[in-house]
């Protein structure tokens, strides 16, 4: 069930976000086993996190949060990657709910976004992410009651969904003209949401992205934060691909990275002959494609400006990330020989985890679709 938020002393220090994940990470890395073989939530690393000021690195610095911009915190996920996947993976889901408001405060001024800002600094809130339910189509029923919706709904791969605080989410509102689908963060203290202990996964075990049912609780109309159409593009989509996805690809691309690091020291307990050096090689092109790919992603969340055209630049990169970083870890495997099969050297964990960079939208299909239309000038607002 839902954690209650540790409350902190005020901070006024920070230090560089990387700093602080690559001190914490060999902590992260001692319990990293742990919580794979017992699909149990990295709980303890969240507490860390909490009180490193990681929880709040992403809020600006005038709105009491530690200022960091989009590659300083890819930087950070990726560290912990090294050490931890899911730690990683799920503390980017945070860290992009974060990031895409701040986008938004420093860029457009877009006052509302403010409180969510501030509680972040102040309380060091977990902000959850149900993607797997929440792309362009949403997911769930929205009510309309006196006063506000009465939301129905359940959400699927939420991730730190046992420890956190606020989910942002939304749900489908039929309306005369067309359905429209609300957006809104609902309070996991609500007695009307329910986590699920079903988080049962060939990798990434330890993210805690269990199912949320929602059954019955009331939004009031002044906290829904947007209303658009069901089934086609916002800007508020293409402002959250160029910002969110750098950042959850990061901990793939770390992950992948402290495979080929553990598949080389394997390596070398034995003496490489001419097919290990080989296949070496061919991981450490693999990967270096992922990172390259990664820098193009990462720059265009700082320089380009939402829309589509930087929506399929990010998308390129999300699918040649996960491409590259999945086969670089494959090599890893083969490099190291047969003590990559046992649990205890951590690479067939990284094997696993690296497995969920398929998953993530837009998959390969709709991502190549969304290329091609862009290619040909057609219209993408419904390729998603």
């Amino acid at each position: 069930m839902t954690a209650t938020t540790e409350t902190s002393p005020p901070h006024t220090i920070h230090t560089e976000p990387v700093g602080i994940a690559r001190s914490l990470g060999p902590v992260f890395a001692e319990r990293a086993a742990a919580a794979d073989d017992g699909d149990a939530f990295v709980a303890e690393n969240y507490r860390d996190l909490r009180q490193s000021g990681l929880v709040e690195a992403g809020v600006p610095a005038d709105l009491g949060g530690g200022g960091a911009e989009v590659a300083e915190l890819c930087a950070m996920i990726k560290e912990i990657a090294h050490h931890c996947g899911s730690t990683a993976l799920s503390f980017s889901m945070h860290t992009h709910q974060v990031a895409i408001p701040a986008w938004r405060w420093t860029r457009q001024k877009t006052a509302p976004v403010m409180p969510l800002l501030k509680r972040v600094a102040a309380e060091r809130i977990i902000l959850l992410s149900s993607g797997g339910s929440d792309w362009i189509e949403g997911s769930g029923e929205a009510e309309k009651v006196e006063g506000g919706y009465r939301i129905t709904a359940r959400k699927i791969f939420t991730s730190s969904s046992p420890i956190g605080d606020v989910l942002m989410t939304g749900a489908v509102l039929d309306e005369p003209d067309g359905p429209k689908v609300l957006h809104f963060g609902l309070p996991m203290t609500s007695p009307h949401i329910k986590v699920l202990d079903n988080w049962r996964t060939m990798g990434m075990r330890g993210t805690g992205s269990n199912d949320v049912r929602v059954e019955g609780h009331i939004v009031p109309e002044e906290a829904v934060a947007l209303k658009r159409n069901q089934g086609e593009w916002h800007m508020l989509f293409h402002i959250i691909s160029m910002i969110a996805f750098p950042l959850i690809y990061s901990a793939y691309l770390g992950v992948a990275e402290s495979a080929r690091d553990i598949a080389i020291e394997l390596a070398k307990k034995r003496k490489p002959d001419e097919h290990v050096i080989a296949l070496a090689g061919r991981m450490d092109t693999e990967l270096r494609a992922a990172q390259y790919a990664h820098a193009g992603m990462i720059a265009m969340a700082e320089r380009g400006e939402p829309g589509p055209a930087t929506t399929n630049e990010i998308m390129i990169g999300r699918s040649l990330v996960a491409r590259h970083a999945i086969a670089a870890t494959e090599f890893a495997m083969e490099t190291a020989g047969g003590a990559a099969f046992f649990r205890d050297k951590g690479l067939e964990r990284r094997f696993r985890d690296v497995q969920g960079a398929r998953y993530h939208p837009m998959r390969i299909g709709p991502q190549h679709e969304f290329a091609g239309r862009t290619a040909f000038g057609l219209d993408t607002s419904r390729t998603y």
